[in-house]
Parts: structure tokens; C-alpha cells; sequence
């Protein structure tokens, strides 16, 4: 039985139909968008309603989700062959350890043949540029075939893989007919480290460095964005670790991620002379404790 929690979201039933989960989508949208119904618990519907509504909407995400419900984009092992082979459709294995004529029936060879048509599995690590920009990518792997004598060899295969934008990690790919003899291939989706952002669903997370004074006075700082530079407004008395949110500039989606600036007050490595005498001057004027609710 399918999980109820995306089609709850969006308030229809298990079996609704594609017109009516667009229509309710539009509805929860004109709803409870941030611009028109302000608050944290109608954003909380909104992105729950987005969310839904990336799966629902595509069919084999949906189907994928009526079968194994909140784990949907989670790898699921295929079912094992009928003639007891542990062969799973990877790309690796030692030739030498296999049955020549099993392989001629699996691949539809020879009397005992067979009509399946195994999937197999790969998995590719992208940038996450290459999520955000939706760009095609080079994937080379290695093949299970018979050759002429009906023995088991490994061909390279290379594709040329479409990246959809917004791509996220655990994502299945379907490559209709690309796989083994016309199978299909499933490639999953992982991403690379990123040496700036920090992945979180949709969400995107900058560390950015601040002056003590940038903190205390506020004002426009430059800000790294996946498409480029911003200005960012700091403002008065900024905290450490204090989160500023840059709507839409996220993932891309049904839903935008966000992307969050946490901050973080840097003091300057080495003090001259004259800087030194404004911190002293500062430290008189503006007897401040930040240790009093310590008792100290």
C-alpha cells in the first residue's frame, strides 16, 4: 500500500489523477505561498506541498513512491535471477567464475533461453553546478556480452548522460534500453564535495566570514551565490552563527531551495598600533560584559 504522506500533502487520494494533483498543487500554491501567507507554518505547507508534488507529478517517481513509500529514492536491490545466479547486473566480476551456457540462456541464447532483459546499476558523482545548471556528462562503464564463441567478455559502453536540473543526491536515473542486451539502466545520483556549500535537501549552506565591526555596524557584504556574487545586508549587532536566508537561491525544483549565510566573526590576524588604540578606546567608552549572566 502506497504511503499517504506526499498525496496528504497535497490533499487528494492515493489514486487522483495527474490533472488533479496539478490542480491541487496550483491550489495549495495560490494558498499558502510565502508572498501571500506569511508565516512559518504556512511555508512548512507550502515546501511540503512542492515537495509532493516533484514526486507526484512524474510517473516513475510516483510509482517508484506508491511501492516503497518514504524510502522511494533509496536503492532497492533488484529481484534475483530464476536460475539461482547471484549476478545482479553490476559491472564487475571475474569471467572465469561463470557458466558459459548460463550466460547463453540469460542473454537469450541456446535452447534454455530466457526473455528477460536484466536492468543494471550504476552511480555517478556530480558537482553541484551540475545539479543547479543541468548539463550532460560523460558515463563510461563496463558490459556484460557473448562473443562469437559464446564466451563472457566485458565491452566499455559510454554514454552520454542528461543531468535534469535539480538533481538530488539518491536520485534514480532510467536510461530506457541502455542497459545489458536492452535492458535498462538506473544511475544514481551522489554529489561531490563541495569546497563552498553545504547540501541540505534543497537547501544550500555558506559559511561567511564577517569583521567584528561588519557584525556590530551592519551593512552590504559580497556574498558567493552558485550563479555569481550578491550583495548581502548585515545587520546591526549580527550574531555568530546567526543564519541570513536568500530565498530561491537553492536547488532548483517544483520548490526552490533556500540558501543560508551562517555567519561568522573573524577577527583580524594581527592589530596595528592605531587599531589596537580603537579597541582600547571602544573597550572604555562601551564598558560591555558578556559574561554577566555567568555571575562573573
Amino acid at each position: 500500500m502506497a504511503d499517504k504522506t506526499y498525496y496528504e500533502a497535497l490533499q487528494v487520494a492515493p489514486d487522483a489523477s495527474a490533472d488533479d494533483i496539478k490542480r491541487a498543487y496550483r491550489k495549495m500554491a495560490r494558498k499558502y505561498h510565502p508572498d501571500i501567507t506569511p508565516g512559518p507554518k504556512a511555508e512548512a505547507t507550502f515546501k511540503a506541498a512542492g515537495a509532493a508534488y516533484d514526486v507526484l507529478r512524474d510517473p516513475e517517481k510516483r510509482a517508484a513512491y506508491d511501492k516503497y513509500g518514504a524510502d522511494w529514492d533509496q536503492p532497492h536491490p533488484d529481484p534475483k535471477p530464476q536460475s539461482g545466479s547471484q549476478w545482479d547486473g553490476g559491472f564487475a566480476f571475474d569471467d572465469r567464475d561463470i557458466d558459459p551456457q548460463m550466460f547463453r540462456d540469460f542473454f537469450g541464447q541456446g535452447q534454455g533461453a530466457r526473455s528477460m532483459q536484466p536492468d543494471q546499476h550504476a552511480r555517478i558523482e556530480i558537482s553541484l553546478e551540475d545539479s543547479i545548471e543541468g548539463r550532460s556528462l560523460p558515463l563510461s562503464m563496463q558490459m556484460p556480452q557473448l562473443d562469437k564463441s559464446g564466451r563472457v567478455t566485458m565491452t566499455r559502453r559510454d554514454i552520454n548522460l542528461r543531468i535534469p536540473k535539480g538533481a538530488m543526491p539518491g536520485q534514480q536515473l532510467r536510461l530506457q534500453g541502455q542497459g545489458a542486451q536492452g535492458g535498462d539502466l538506473f544511475v544514481e545520483i551522489a554529489f561531490k564535495p563541495h569546497p563552498i556549500y553545504r547540501v541540505e535537501g534543497r537547501d544550500l549552506f555558506v559559511v561567511l566570514p564577517v569583521t567584528p565591526w561588519e557584525a556590530a555596524l551592519g551593512g552590504k557584504v559580497k556574498m558567493p551565490t552558485p550563479t555569481g556574487p550578491v550583495d548581502l545586508t548585515i545587520p546591526q549587532n549580527a550574531r555568530q552563527d546567526q543564519k541570513l536566508r536568500l530565498r530561491g537561491r537553492g536547488l532548483p525544483g517544483a520548490v526552490k531551495g533556500d540558501l543560508f549565510a551562517v555567519l561568522k566573526i573573524v577577527n583580524p590576524p594581527e592589530l596595528s598600533e592605531k587599531a589596537r588604540a580603537l579597541y582600547q578606546s571602544l573597550a572604555s567608552e562601551h564598558p560591555f560584559n558578556p559574561r554577566s549572566k555567568l555571575g562573573v
